[in-house]
């Protein structure tokens, strides 16, 4: 892959920060991006903008049918069975919202057991905290060791007959482990208990298939995937989108509508209730056909290649000590620096032009059990190259100055 012809596909990349080139490694975050997005939302607002779904003015089936479009290229993208499956929603977190209410109200109740794990992001633990606090539900959490990874005979002991849902991270965004996906949906199925995939910090980076790691659902946020901000995808199996009660109501989520009774929409559209954003659906059409072109396998070859530089040369310095060390790994490095809190590391960095992240990146339970309040994270795109991490280590050694640690 030619990352400096890949980098000018970027516009923010032109600028400088701080007087420096932009070292931007914040991808887990949110993602730049290319032109090619930025233009098609541009140019649809410019010349083919309607609501789609409502009216038949030569605008508006023009813009239903790239909607409807989209909604393809995501099935076949991820290979799913039926274009009925892809639901689209605000984010990721909408996305296990919708999941965790839907599923809850009709299929839980108190005393019954939904298990995660330790690695996962607020947006897959809060939901089902809600149907602990509404319906009495049990949450159970997969413990992981040092390493940042789960041991699949423990998380068999967890499974009980009130076990309803699992649900777990496809990538942390705090060790990048890669979860035995398979392994765990292979053992669900033997218990025939329903599996929700958080994929955002795995759709971008991995091949997906569907089918292959047979999930009841997996959701995943378009703005991570160089694609627009305020878009998701839910991929939920046929039987389940034809189980579940709607999400929300509203205008075009219904069927039929008297004063003493609702006929709801066949799915996905009894899932998208209200005005979608139809710009964002249309330009993530482009997002899926740009990493296409340079191929997932590439970009899944190039990002770990960067990741183990990365990885190699941070190990090198004495100050530096980097969270987890799973065997399958992708595109995440978070660390600690002795003596220097880790929003200190970010705004030093940050003068030298590199963008992480500093928190505990909405992972508190992870890092309550790490024992550690917050840590710095880069996190690589395919934008990223060895260049940059030389940069960050530079940085860092700066950091150390600063701080004379």
């Amino acid at each position: 892959m030619n990352i400096k012809n890949i980098k000018s596909e970027f516009p923010i990349f032109k600028q400088k920060i701080n007087g420096k080139n932009l070292i931007y490694l914040d991808s887990a975050n949110s993602s730049q991006k290319p032109k090619t997005v930025i233009n098609e939302i541009s140019s649809f607002y410019e010349t083919e903008f309607s609501n789609v779904g409502r009216s038949v003015h030569t605008l508006a089936v023009k813009a239903t049918n790239r909607f409807e479009e989209t909604r393809d290229i995501v099935k076949s993208y991820i290979n799913a069975k039926h274009r009925e499956e892809i639901i689209f929603t605000k984010g990721a977190t909408e996305a296990i919202n919708l999941v965790a209410h839907s599923f809850g109200e009709k299929f839980i109740q108190s005393g019954d057991e939904i298990i995660l794990t330790e690695l996962e992001h607020h947006s897959n633990y809060v939901p089902w905290h809600y149907l602990r606090e509404k319906k009495g539900a049990v949450i159970k959490f997969a413990s992981v060791d040092v390493n940042g990874e789960i041991n699949i005979d423990e998380f068999k002991k967890l499974i009980t007959n009130k076990t309803k849902i699992i649900a777990f991270t496809h990538i942390s965004n705090v060790t990048g482990t890669i979860m035995p996906v398979k392994k765990i949906t292979d053992l669900a199925k033997s218990k025939n208990i329903p599996v929700l995939i958080d994929g955002t910090q795995g759709a971008q980076h991995l091949s997906l298939d569907v089918q292959d790691l047979d999930c009841d659902f997996y959701a995943f946020s378009c703005h991570k995937m160089y694609g627009p901000n305020g878009l998701g995808i839910l991929y939920a199996k046929k039987k389940w989108v034809e189980e579940l009660p709607p999400y929300q109501g509203g205008g075009g989520m219904i069927s039929e509508v008297k004063k003493d009774n609702i006929t709801y929409a066949d799915s996905p559209t009894k899932f998208e209730a209200g005005t979608m954003q139809t710009a964002e659906v249309v330009a993530f059409a482009k997002s899926i056909n740009f990493l296409k072109e340079l191929g997932i396998k590439n970009i899944e070859n190039h990002e770990s290649e960067v990741l183990e530089y990365g990885i190699e040369q941070l190990r090198k310095n004495n100050s530096v000590k980097i969270i987890g060390n799973p065997k399958e790994r992708a595109s995440i490095i978070s660390f600690t620096m002795k003596g220097i809190h880790p929003h200190d590391i970010a705004t030093i960095l940050d003068d030298d032009g590199v963008a992480i992240r500093a928190g505990h990146h909405c992972c508190q339970i992870l890092h309550d059990k790490l024992g550690i309040p917050a840590s710095a994270r880069a996190s690589i795109g395919l934008y990223n190259n060895k260049e940059d991490i030389d940069v960050l280590c530079e940085a860092i050694n700066k950091c150390k100055k600063v701080f004379e640690v």
